[in-house]
């Protein structure tokens, strides 16, 4: 049985090629076809188009940009919509608003198909070693045959009840590794600010408690300036906007989250949007250089 992967962008090509690399039996497709070429290299076939991949697969994994994408590719609110879903498990891993979710898991349902929310904890990185970390909803019969396909992507799986359980859950995990990193961020330019020795105050970090595996992968790049994407500002941004509508909805209080939510806005504005998320340092810098004495 072939297992359908549709969306290769950062986070999408590693875990395909996890896919692949495993021995699944794969096809996939992307909105750019020239991104498919290493999975076609890994093994996979490529579709010509995205019904395809729903044509031939039981199962079809989605790991795209936002809702408009997902609507796009599954032709939701088009008479093709229920052909592509019938008798199919549709597995939406991106990060999109809890409400979307549980609306397209009754429509999928509605067309007789079955949904399965997996959103992920961890970036490029430990996506490329396999090493992720999947949040499951949605029913239970379905939730139990996805989780094994995910082996070759994920360390951990834990299942979250129905859906939208599981992106309510990567939601408050996200919330925790914004503040995270932000802070880590501001504690670097303070040091680095006050003439200390950038390296010898992430030793001391490292040392300490409060060092992570968040803290171990990012410190280094702050330290040499590499911004090269792991977890994209833009991203960053669109994932703190997700939080604060549910925080709101919920009459929560997000204080943190909310100053990161400016820092990100300003770090997008300045131009760093396709950067790592700690180029949210060029929006500390920003503001340090427009501070009065």
């Amino acid at each position: 049985m072939h297992v359908g992967f549709l969306g290769l962008g950062v986070m999408g090509t590693p875990m395909a090629l996890r896919f692949a690399h495993a021995g699944t039996p794969l096809l996939v497709w992307n909105r750019t076809p020239a991104r498919a070429e290493p999975l076609r290299a890994a093994g996979a076939e490529v579709a010509a188009d995205s019904a395809e991949v729903f044509a031939r697969t039981e199962v079809a994994f989605l790991m795209l940009a936002d809702e408009v994408a997902v609507d796009a590719v599954l032709a939701r609110g088009t008479a093709d919509f229920a052909g592509r879903v019938r008798g199919r498990t549709v597995v939406h891993m991106g990060t999109t608003s809890p409400e979307y979710s549980r609306a397209l898991a009754a429509d999928v349902h509605a067309a007789g198909g079955r949904y399965v929310e997996a959103p992920v904890s961890g970036s490029r990185v430990p996506a490329q070693q396999g090493q992720l970390v999947a949040m499951l909803a949605g029913d239970e019969d379905a939730v139990a045959a996805v989780r094994p396909l995910l082996a070759p992507l994920c360390r951990e799986t834990f299942t979250c009840g129905p859906a939208p359980g599981a992106l309510l859950m990567k939601l408050a995990v996200n919330l925790f590794l914004i503040t995270q990193v932000t802070g880590l961020t501001e504690a670097f330019h303070f040091a680095d600010r006050q003439g200390l020795d950038r390296g010898l105050f992430l030793d001391v970090l490292d040392a300490g408690p409060m060092a992570s595996a968040v803290s171990r992968m990012k410190a280094p790049k702050l330290l040499h300036g590499d911004f090269a994407v792991q977890a994209a500002a833009l991203d960053v941004l669109k994932n703190n906007r997700l939080i604060a509508e549910s925080a709101r909805a919920a009459r929560l209080a997000s204080p943190l989250l909310d100053t990161c939510h400016a820092l990100f806005e300003e770090t997008v504005e300045l131009g760093h949007g396709d950067a790592d998320m700690v180029a949210v340092l060029h929006a500390l810098e920003a503001r340090t250089a427009g501070a009065r004495p």
